[in-house]
């Protein structure tokens, strides 16, 4: 089959946007299907760091069609600005294909998105505050605007009337918070049209077109498993499914086009906001991980938690994507420990878990198994063969894979495109 899935198994940040600029090159089509301008991918290509939030990874590579599908949401001033700073380095944007049903971050999602949060106190989501979950709740309550209904003005103020008079009192009774105007919001977003307009397709007919005439197609996953809104630690969530069946929904593409599911896991673990973490460590080592792994978020700038990796949410994701392989990245990163240890269960209440446990209060209360392996104590930056690496490395990648019981095709050892190891080959 043409179509591969790249999707993240933990909780985001494992470093989907290298993998994905990575093996771009061979694929004639990248397609995100889910999440908003509240997914960073960073891409490191001639020493240049690139963050991009909306444009699709595979921009990178002349000749490649990045495509925003649609189960994705589009702020357009995000958008417009990545693609005038994509320009400003050289890289032209020229094939990006933009789903007319992809729906539309207003400014009233970013303002509700914060005032919840604010509201919510200490038991806030950690939400980047871009607007994105207020958009897909005006999506499933079907008040949200598209990408579509931007090029026919008339229809646009028609809508925009609507969702104001929806969203309107609850700005201003719920959270005392100022109210827009059509013509307030119509004086920025028609302007934006007009730049958008040439991006606009019917994306799953273009998709599906580019698979009948036997090209790749890359699906490019946002967050990760852990924040998927069905399988995800929930509520603290993202607003999207960003599990591998969401590229099924947020693209219009048919199941038995996929042949492939690569999930993509960092060595050890982070998660950003709030949300349990078994493996979160609390200590001196988190610190290390934290300053050598350069842990912020792309989107919001937030330090990480970090952890231990943890086998148990690895395996889950395994199930929940049919993942037919993965990318362990940021290996480089554990050459700073004497020991690693590794999450291979849980214990609550005397009893063993091997999956993530279906309670909550199960998973908040979960006690991590570990089991210790030796560190490497040496840098393997510049390693780019899996036999070269010093064997507490390989051992520890050896037993990844047997804790997953999926194969390692790729390992990522510094931030460049060029600092990785295939063992796709092995």
């Amino acid at each position: 089959m043409s179509a591969t899935v790249l999707v993240g198994t933990q909780w985001g940040d494992e470093g989907k946007g290298k993998v994905t600029d990575l093996i771009s090159g061979d694929f004639n089509v990248v397609c995100r299907y889910a999440g908003g301008a509240n997914a960073g991918h960073t891409v490191v290509a001639n020493g240049k760091k690139i963050a991009l939030h909306q444009v699709p990874s595979g921009v990178m590579y002349k000749g490649t069609y990045p495509v925003i599908g649609n189960g994705c949401i589009v702020d357009p001033e995000v958008l417009l600005e990545e693609i005038d700073m994509l320009a400003e380095q050289g890289i032209s944007a020229k094939n990006l294909k933009i789903s007319g049903n992809a729906h539309i971050v207003m400014p009233y999602h970013k303002d509700l998105d914060g005032a919840h949060e604010k509201k919510l106190g200490a038991n806030l989501i950690g939400t980047t505050k871009r607007g994105v979950g207020p958009c897909y709740m005006d999506k499933m309550n079907r008040t949200g605007l598209r990408i579509q209904d931007m090029l026919d003005e008339k229809i646009f103020r028609q809508k925009l009337d609507a969702a104001l008079a929806y969203t309107n009192p609850i700005l201003e009774k719920v959270y005392g918070m100022p109210t827009y105007t059509v013509g307030q919001i119509c004086e920025t977003y028609l302007p934006y049209a007009e730049r958008i307009r040439p991006y606009i397709v019917e994306s799953s007919l273009f998709l599906n077109e580019q698979l009948e005439q036997g090209r790749r197609v890359l699906f490019e996953g946002a967050q990760a498993t852990m924040l998927d809104i069905d399988h995800g630690t929930y509520p603290f969530v993202t607003s999207s499914n960003c599990t591998a069946g969401g590229a099924v929904t947020g693209s219009g593409v048919g199941p038995t086009n996929i042949g492939r599911v690569l999930g993509i896991a960092k060595a050890y673990l982070t998660r950003v906001g709030s949300g349990p973490f078994p493996t979160e460590l609390f200590d001196e080592t988190g610190d290390l991980l934290g300053e050598v792994g350069r842990e912020y978020g792309v989107t919001t700038g937030r330090k990480r938690r970090c952890g231990w990796y943890d086998s148990v949410v690895v395996n889950y994701a395994a199930r929940v994507n049919g993942l037919t392989d993965l990318a362990i990245t940021k290996l480089d990163v554990l050459g700073c420990l004497d020991q690693i240890k590794v999450c291979v269960a849980y214990e609550c209440d005397g009893i063993r878990y091997t999956t993530v446990p279906e309670h909550q209060s199960v998973f908040y209360h979960a006690e991590p198994v570990y089991e210790t392996l030796p560190g490497w104590k040496s840098d393997i930056s510049g390693v780019r063969n899996f036999y070269q690496l010093p064997r507490e490395a390989k051992d520890y990648i050896d037993f990844l894979e047997q804790l997953a019981g999926v194969r390692v095709s790729i390992i990522t050892v510094g931030p460049d495109r060029e600092q990785t190891i295939d063992r796709s080959w092995h």
